[in-house]
């Protein structure tokens, strides 16, 4: 598979879903294009994928350039939705902090997420933010790094059709609006 820089074309960025059944390797397919798979039991693999044509994807590349959104969110329940996307800035971006932290005020307006910004992430236990806004965190925290492409596994997973519409607005917003790549499996 070859992910092409779009910015050349009439549409600024491209929006791809993967669908499948349980068990179709969905995630495997992501897993194996974001150089996550650990080969074992004398599994091989073949082809190459690579960026543009020319630079092959490997863990450091696809951290220069793209992003991973798992389909379980990790994140820090005792965060703030704020102290979440501002600590991925600080661990992440070499730019001054005021920079930092207009670029993550700007990204959880965009997400949607300025009404619940000082609100804790929660857990399984302590739901505080919803499913969507916590996927929206989720996201906010890969774009700090401003990537061009980013994959997704599975986002609307427990999501209620209301905010897995509003999700799959979102990414599609992203790819029209800032040209981003965006490639995402849905069940």
């Amino acid at each position: 598979m070859i992910v092409k820089d779009c910015s050349g074309y009439a549409a600024p960025g491209i929006a791809t879903y993967i669908m499948g059944s349980s068990g179709a390797g969905k995630t495997s397919l992501l897993n194996i294009l974001s150089d996550r798979v650990a080969l074992i039991n004398k599994a091989k693999l073949s082809g190459q994928v690579v960026f543009n044509d020319t630079v092959p994807i490997n863990q450091d590349t696809y951290a220069r350039y793209a992003a991973y959104v798992m389909q379980d969110d990790i994140l820090f329940s005792h965060f703030t939705c704020l102290e979440a996307l501002t600590f991925s800035a600080r661990l992440r971006l070499s730019n001054p902090v005021e920079e930092q932290d207009k670029m993550v005020e700007s990204i959880i307006k965009e997400l949607g997420l300025f009404h619940v910004k000082d609100s804790q992430i929660g857990d399984v236990t302590r739901k505080i933010l919803s499913g969507g806004e916590r996927k929206r965190t989720s996201v906010g925290v890969e774009l700090v790094s401003d990537p061009s492409l980013i994959m997704l596994d599975e986002p609307t997973s427990g999501l209620d059709s209301f905010k897995a519409r509003s999700i799959c607005k979102l990414l599609n917003d992203l790819a029209r609006k800032k040209g981003k790549t965006i490639v995402a499996t849905i069940h």
